[in-house]
């Protein structure tokens, strides 16, 4: 898309595929199933040359993690709702308004597509965050347009092209472009929109969308804690904290980003993360396992975030390795922050790289309390064997999802919902939530074959009757 005002195109497009949503409705289940296996089959067919893509974008990003994390979790997905939807379509009857249910009138629930869904998605998960949520919206019964990130453009043109070569515009179709088209692109009336990405632009995508009224998906992000308890083992903690910031180099929405231990835990449970990480990635330098920061921009970013923690007077620890990183090819250690400054760069953003802040607690209740005050995030992991402990802090604390001595491992769930809550989002999609969250819920009053009222004197001219009943009605 390359006119100086995206916007008519985009418009053009939507208009396009409402007028043949509206012809073709319903929209059988056969429908929705063949659209989702067109899906499966074209990530089926361009896997390789997908993970070719996104590797070139990221400069070096491992195909073994493209594979597992977007070809594998967008397939999964598809495939989950493709097998269950058709479970979730029909009509759910529901209790009619008394006295008439008893002269036949009766009452149910329609799940009717919405029509057209925009889909932004984001440059860490290329794949998921497009097809993730498209696997919903497709079993719903919509129709959508897909915005890929311009900051993996070589993925972009690939999907642009692999869908192209499956759908029809009017069913599926693909915009590309830069900032200026992903604002153009949150600007049109849609019947929703979702977009992935950081809490800053998702406001500016809920404004634009305000506009038109349009419904919202927003899967931000956040700072996501990791309470790890007293009663955890430290050293399988930490291996599973080392594995979830390793994926994609901390450059995932519900990467773990500050890890609350006990205080006197602490020099143990570095020392524990430390020798995780040294595990998984012995050195950084020309390491293929080692994904790249994605542009020299954002690895300026994570490394002014360290040094300033540094400056301010924190302790940083580096596991991956003695050496330094790999600047020339984008490739960082994990930096291990210890208790920065509240007012450090790394305390107030979210990381989305290389590195994790440690915070220590003398009374797990403060690290809940510090939690609650940080927002609501994406995610929420915490790791112990004490049963009322970690019933405790499910119970004290919001966030969009939660894995239990584990991190990562909630987004993968097929069957229930993921999303934010707050300031880490809006709106879900997997399993049946995701297709209530992309269906208009319609309800629907079907009258009996006889009206009572007017033989019981309730139609005008009123009887002096009437207000009697009505009060009698008032009860508790």
């Amino acid at each position: 898309m390359t006119a100086l005002d995206p916007a008519p195109q985009i418009l053009s497009l939507l208009q396009a595929q409402r007028a043949v949503f509206q012809a073709a409705l319903p929209v059988p289940a056969d429908v929705r199933r063949q659209r989702l296996q067109r899906v499966i089959d074209l990530l089926v067919k361009h896997w390789d040359g997908l993970c070719a893509a996104m590797e070139a974008d990221f400069g070096g990003r491992p195909v073994l993690f493209s594979m597992m994390n977007d070809v594998l979790g967008s397939l999964g997905a598809l495939k989950a709702a493709r097998d269950h939807f058709e479970a979730w379509m029909p009509d759910q009857p529901r209790a009619s308004v008394a006295p008439f249910d008893q002269f036949g009138a009766t009452a149910f629930v329609k799940f009717q597509p919405k029509g057209v869904v925009g889909i932004i998605g984001t440059w860490n998960a290329p794949l998921f965050t497009l097809f993730a949520p498209l696997a919903s919206v497709l079993a719903a019964g919509n129709r959508a347009v897909l915005k890929p990130s311009e900051i993996v453009p070589r993925t972009a043109a690939l999907v642009a092209q692999a869908v192209a070569e499956a759908f029809d515009a009017t069913e599926l179709a693909v915009v590309q472009g830069g900032p200026e088209v992903a604002a153009a692109f949150s600007a049109q009336p849609w019947d929703h929109l979702v977009f992935t990405g950081s809490t800053a632009v998702g406001k500016q995508v809920m404004k634009a969308a305000a506009e038109h009224l349009v419904p919202v998906t927003l899967e931000l992000g956040g700072k996501s804690p990791v309470v790890v308890g007293r009663s955890a083992d430290l050293r399988a903690a930490a291996e599973r904290i080392a594995v979830g910031k390793g994926q994609n180099a901390g450059q995932l929405c519900v990467s773990p980003d500050v890890v609350w231990v006990a205080r006197e835990q602490a020099d143990t449970f570095v020392a524990a993360l430390r020798e995780a990480y040294d595990g998984l990635f012995p050195t950084t330098r020309d390491n293929p396992d080692v994904v790249p920061v994605v542009n020299e921009r954002h690895f300026a970013r994570v490394q002014g975030y360290v040094a300033d923690a540094q400056a301010r007077g924190a302790r940083v620890e580096t596991a991956g390795g003695a050496d330094a990183g790999d600047a020339a090819n984008r490739r960082l250690p994990l930096s291990i922050v210890v208790e920065p400054a509240a007012d450090s760069e790394i305390a107030r953003h979210e990381i989305f790289g290389p590195a994790v802040m440690l915070r220590l607690y003398d009374e797990v209740g403060q690290a809940i309390d510090a939690i609650n005050a940080d927002g609501r995030p994406l995610a929420l992991y915490y790791f112990g064997q004490d049963a009322a402990e970690q019933q405790r802090v499910l119970d004290q604390t919001l966030s969009g999802g939660v894995a239990v001595n584990d991190v990562l491992m909630h987004a993968a769930l097929h069957d229930a919902p993921f999303g934010g809550v707050g300031a880490s989002g809006m709106g879900h999609y997997h399993g049946r939530e995701g297709f209530l969250e992309f269906s208009h819920t319609r309800s629907v009053y079907q009258a009996g074959a006889h009206d009572p009222r007017r033989e019981w004197g309730m139609l005008p001219p009123y009887g002096p009757h009437l207000l009697p009943m009505m009060r009698a009605a008032v009860t508790s």
